[in-house]
């Protein structure tokens, strides 16, 4: 296994991570009381606000950005074989994701929009490195 298809597992991990970030606190709080609803846990969910429903909104982008990134390192190891380069890229993928939670769980959207940016095209150089290579 190397390290971009690892950091696959951690792409996929990442949204679980958001929604626990989003349920922090609330396990054990009587839902009368504002605590977490696990019989309708995305009603609940939506009804955050602040913090809590940016996380909730980070696990969702998580989300969205975990096929492209998926198949743009899978892909990459069929057609040009694993590479320390597309390793090091996936890494900062992870990082700048990382990165991403925090500025949107925290309500820094400017900076959030620039990581995004800068992640997505970490993306698609990771997709395109078999061309590039060539």
């Amino acid at each position: 296994m190397t390290l971009a298809i690892f950091c696959i597992f951690i792409a996929a991990i990442m949204p679980i991570v958001c929604a626990g970030l989003a349920k922090r606190g609330r396990f054990g709080v009587p839902r009368k009381e504002g605590g977490f609803d696990n019989l309708d846990p995305r009603g609940w969910l939506e009804r955050q606000e602040g913090w809590r429903k940016w996380a909730n909104n980070a696990q969702a982008n998580c989300w969205e950005a975990l096929p492209f990134f998926g198949l743009a390192v899978l892909s990459t190891h069929v057609l040009a074989g694993a590479s320390a380069w597309v390793n090091g890229l996936a890494v900062l993928f992870i990082v700048l994701r990382c990165v991403f939670v925090y500025l949107y769980v925290t309500g820094r959207q400017l900076a959030r929009s620039g990581v995004w940016t800068l992640a997505f095209f970490v993306n698609i150089a990771i997709f395109f490195y078999p061309v590039l290579r060539g």
